[in-house]
C-alpha cells in the first residue's frame, strides 16, 4: 500500500488536504470519490518517517493542551491542527498534522495513534478511544495528566536518589581502578611476605585477582550492564514481553506498590466516569483498563467482564485476579448493590491515589540512605582486603 497526498472539496465547498493509503492513484481516487469529496489534485507522498519517540515532558505538555481543547469543545482533528501551530518541534508538528489527516480522511483515532504506536506511550490511542466513546474526553486527559505527573515524580524520586551515589560510585570506580593498577601491585610481593608463604585471606585474594584482571572485570560489568538494558527494550516489543516488564516493576518493592495503586486509581476514575456516561459493566471493564494502559490489567478485565456477561457477580467472577485486589471488586458490587457505583469508585480512585502518594514519599526516604550504604560496605571491604593479612600477623605476634 502507498501513501497519496490529496487536495479536495467536501460537499460544503471547503478545502480539504490530507494523505490516504492506497495501492494505486486511481484507487486512491476513487476512495476519495466513495467519500463525496470532489478530488482536485493526488500526488504520491514522501514518507515522512520519525525514528525516536517523543520526549516525557513534550508527550505531557501535548495531553495537556490537547485536554484543554477537547474541554472547550474544540473537534478533535481541528484541535490537533491547532495544537501543531503552537508546537515547537518540527518532527512533533509533523506527527500530528499527519495524525489530523489520518482522522479527517475518516481513519479511526485507535487506527490513526496505532499506526505511530513507536512515538507514543503505549495504549494511547486506546485511551482516546475510550473517552471518544463515552464523550468523557477531557476528563481521561486531564486524569491521564495527573497519572503521568504522578508517574514523572516517582522517576524524579529515583533519579534524584540515584545521582548522588552514581556520581561518587563513578569517582570511587575511577579512584579504585588506578589503585588496582598502580597501588596494589605495589603491595603485592608485601602482601604475600607478609603471610609468610601462609594463604591470604579470602577477600585479599579476591582483591589480588581483580587487579590482575582489571580490565576484564570492567568489561564484564559494561556487557552485564548493557545486557539489561537490552532486554528491558526487548520487552517492550511484545504484548508479552511488556507483561513480563511489568511484572518485573509490579514485583518491585516501593516502586511496584506506587506502580500497582496508580494503574488501580487511574482505572477506578476511568470507570467512574463511563458509569456516569451509562455504560454496562463488562464495558466499563474493558474501556477503563484499555485507559490504564497496563497489559495485565487489560487481560484480567477481560475475562472478568465475559464472567459478569455470563451472569456471575463481579465478586466471584474475579477470584482468578491478581492485580485487581478483592477490596476493588467488593466495592464494585457493593457500590451496584446499593446504587452507589459512581461514587465508590471515585472513592476507590482517591484512596488509590492517595496510597501511591504515600508510597512515593517513602521511596524518597529510604533509597538514598540505601544505597549511600551499599557503597559504604563496597568500599569498606575493598580498604578491609588490604588490611586483612596485617591484622592477621598483628593477632599472630599477640598470641
Amino acid at each position: 500500500m502507498a501513501t497519496f497526498k490529496y487536495n479536495a472539496l467536501i460537499s460544503s465547498g471547503r478545502l480539504m488536504k490530507g494523505v490516504i493509503e492506497a495501492a494505486s492513484k486511481e484507487q486512491a481516487s476513487q476512495l476519495l470519490e466513495q467519500m463525496e469529496l470532489t478530488v482536485n489534485s493526488i500526488e504520491l507522498a514522501k514518507p515522512e518517517k520519525l525514528k525516536t519517540a517523543i520526549g516525557r515532558s513534550e508527550f505531557l505538555l501535548f495531553n495537556q493542551q490537547l485536554a484543554s481543547i477537547t474541554k472547550a469543545g474544540v473537534p478533535l482533528e481541528r484541535g490537533l491542527r491547532e495544537l501543531s501551530n503552537d508546537i515547537s518541534s518540527r518532527s512533533m508538528r509533523k506527527l500530528i498534522n499527519a495524525i489530523s489527516s489520518d482522522l479527517e480522511a475518516g481513519v479511526s483515532i485507535e487506527q490513526a495513534f496505532e499506526k505511530r504506536q513507536k512515538h507514543f506511550p503505549p495504549l494511547y490511542g486506546r485511551i482516546l478511544k475510550a473517552g471518544v466513546e463515552t464523550g468523557k474526553l477531557p476528563q481521561m486527559l486531564t486524569s491521564l495528566n495527573r497519572h503521568l505527573e504522578m508517574s514523572n515524580h516517582t522517576r524524579k524520586i529515583i533519579f534524584d536518589a540515584l545521582c548522588y551515589p552514581t556520581i561518587v560510585l563513578a569517582m570511587a570506580a575511577v579512584i579504585l581502578t588506578g589503585v588496582f593498577l598502580f597501588v596494589v601491585p605495589e603491595f603485592k610481593d608485601v602482601l604475600y611476605e607478609m603471610a609468610g608463604g601462609a594463604q591470604l585471606p579470602l577477600l585479599t585474594q579476591v582483591v589480588l585477582n581483580t587487579t590482575d584482571n582489571i580490565a576484564i572485570f570492567w568489561s564484564v560489568v559494561g556487557l552485564f550492564a548493557a545486557a539489561i538494558v537490552a532486554f528491558f527494550l526487548g520487552l517492550s516489543s511484545s504484548v508479552g514481553g511488556r507483561k513480563i516488564k511489568e511484572w518485573i516493576i509490579w514485583k518491585t518493592p516501593i516502586i511496584g506498590r506506587i506502580y500497582h495503586t496508580g494503574t488501580l486509581s487511574k482505572m477506578a476514575e476511568a470507570m467512574a466516569m463511563m458509569v456516569s456516561t451509562g455504560c454496562d459493566m463488562p464495558a466499563c471493564l474493558r474501556l477503563s483498563s484499555s485507559s490504564s494502559g497496563s497489559d495485565i490489567l487489560i487481560g484480567e478485565s477481560e475475562l472478568l467482564a465475559r464472567q459478569v456477561e455470563q451472569g456471575n457477580y463481579i465478586l466471584e467472577a474475579g477470584h482468578f485476579c491478581r492485580m485487581i485486589p478483592r477490596l476493588f471488586l467488593y466495592s464494585v458490587q457493593l457500590g451496584t448493590q446499593r446504587n452507589e457505583l459512581q461514587d465508590n469508585l471515585y472513592d476507590l480512585g482517591q484512596m488509590y491515589s492517595e496510597q501511591a502518594q504515600c508510597s512515593q514519599s517513602r521511596l524518597e526516604a529510604v533509597l538514598l540512605p540505601i544505597l549511600i550504604v551499599i557503597l559504604g560496605i563496597i568500599i569498606s571491604m575493598i580498604v578491609l582486603a588490604m588490611f586483612l593479612p596485617m591484622i592477621k600477623i598483628v593477632t599472630t605476634l599477640s598470641v
